[in-house]
């Protein structure tokens, strides 16, 4: 066979805006996302991308599943390289905070001294983990997991730990009790909820994912709260101790919002932006966990800390700085790895939902559907992956009829 030159890509056509300069605060899913789309996007100003963590754009979602479960090499870590950066003509500040933004001047302040000017800016500083305020919460065997450099201090001290004790049934906290399980420590989990994960999917699947933990040995401690932190042991509400060389809060985060606070802009649990992700400031988007947008389909305003959500909204943004912008209408999407169980979710539930189960959750083939006055308003899939796609491509259409007729299928 016969191979002829590479061909080039044709370079897009100019966007019908072109901002002076674009800075993007935030260099994770989001703020990444955004960078590249600007460029793919025909963009030929300059990039500034802010963040404070090394080596600079991970794969989060990888931090509490594959990578620490020992699984994945940390060369699948990063999102891209700094050559990358250069080769797009991005500047990557990975070692830089912002700590004022100017809406009058158009300018940010970073932590070193120096100022940026901006003319289009994107807000993507994302959400904090929450240390929980009690007694030994901040001693050096006690991890939250959000960065690439957390996720290697919990896979130092489980070389030599051999009890950890995991404060959270969340989708983190549950997913990292998974991994250390799969590096062959015992795992407790403290809540105080009633049902892991209740809140989100449900009772009947919450049972489940508790019960695919306790097949591989995790131990529950449901409805109570932990006291105190030592040295060698996680004191409970309730006066019992649990053995622990190792802690991780996983106990929620919470939007990291005041660099837009301090600036005057409208902020009430995440940042305020419209359908486009503008802020109540003119040439300021926020995008990602920390972004408390329109969700049209429901009539309300959600801040989704998803991973796809986050890069979704970056691209979005870049589209309506360069003039190319549209309502945000992307369905929400996430997954959840335990084990050889993989939940994929479409959409987005509330507890006050109807929540519809088929299939066998026993045999790992099944859905559960979340209903609103009857619609459709999310969907939960274990082992039918092609089916969630369809439905998220009905929900995205609005395509009521295709979803019942996929959910039949």
């Amino acid at each position: 066979m016969i191979v002829g030159p590479k061909k080039s890509r044709t370079p897009p056509p100019p966007p019908p805006k072109s901002p002076a300069a674009v800075v993007i605060v935030g260099a994770g899913a989001a703020g990444a996302a955004a960078a590249e789309r600007l460029r793919h996007l025909g963009y030929g100003g300059p990039i500034t991308l802010v963040g404070n963590e090394a080596p600079g754009p991970v794969d989060r979602p990888n931090l509490s599943k594959d990578y620490l479960a020992g699984t994945a090499p940390e060369e699948w870590v990063p999102l891209r390289t700094r050559k990358f950066y250069n080769k797009i003509n991005v500047d990557l500040l990975n070692d830089e905070t912002a700590v004022e933004l100017n809406l009058l001047r158009k300018t940010v302040v970073l932590g070193s001294g120096r100022t940026l000017s901006y003319d289009a800016l994107l807000l993507a500083t994302g959400a904090e983990p929450i240390r929980l305020p009690i007694e030994g919460s901040t001693l050096p065997h006690v991890f939250t997991l959000r960065t690439l450099a957390d996720a290697r201090g919990i896979i130092g001290a489980a070389r030599t730990a051999r009890r950890a004790v995991v404060v959270g049934s969340s989708f983190i906290g549950l997913e990292v009790a998974a991994s250390l399980r799969a590096r062959n420590l015992e795992v407790d989990v403290v809540s105080r909820d009633r049902v892991p994960l209740e809140r989100v999917l449900g009772a009947r699947l919450g049972h489940f994912v508790q019960e695919v933990h306790q097949e591989r040995g995790v131990r529950f401690h449901l409805g109570t709260s932990v006291r105190a932190i030592q040295p060698h042991a996680v004191e409970l509400d309730d006066g019992s101790m649990l053995a622990a060389d190792l802690v991780v809060l996983g106990v929620g985060v919470r939007p990291r919002t005041g660099l837009a606070e301090k600036a005057g802009l409208e902020v009430a649990e995440g940042i305020i932006v419209d359908s486009f992700l503008r802020t109540s400031a003119s040439s300021v988007w926020a995008a990602g966990d920390v972004a408390r947008y329109p969700e049209l389909r429901l009539g309300t305003t959600v801040r989704i800390e998803h991973w796809v959500v986050a890069q979704r909204h970056g691209q979005a943004v870049a589209r309506d700085m360069l003039g190319l912008g549209a309502p945000f209408r992307d369905v929400p999407f996430f997954w959840s790895q335990h084990y050889d169980v993989t939940l994929a979710y479409v959409g987005h539930a509330n507890t006050e939902d109807v929540i519809e189960v088929a299939g066998s959750l026993p045999k790992r083939n099944a859905t559960a559907v979340y209903r609103r006055a009857g619609r459709v308003v999310a969907v939960v899939t274990i082992g039918r992956d092609r089916q969630s796609l369809a439905i998220e491509a009905a929900l995205e259409h609005d395509d009521g009829a295709a979803v019942e007729a996929l959910l039949r299928a």
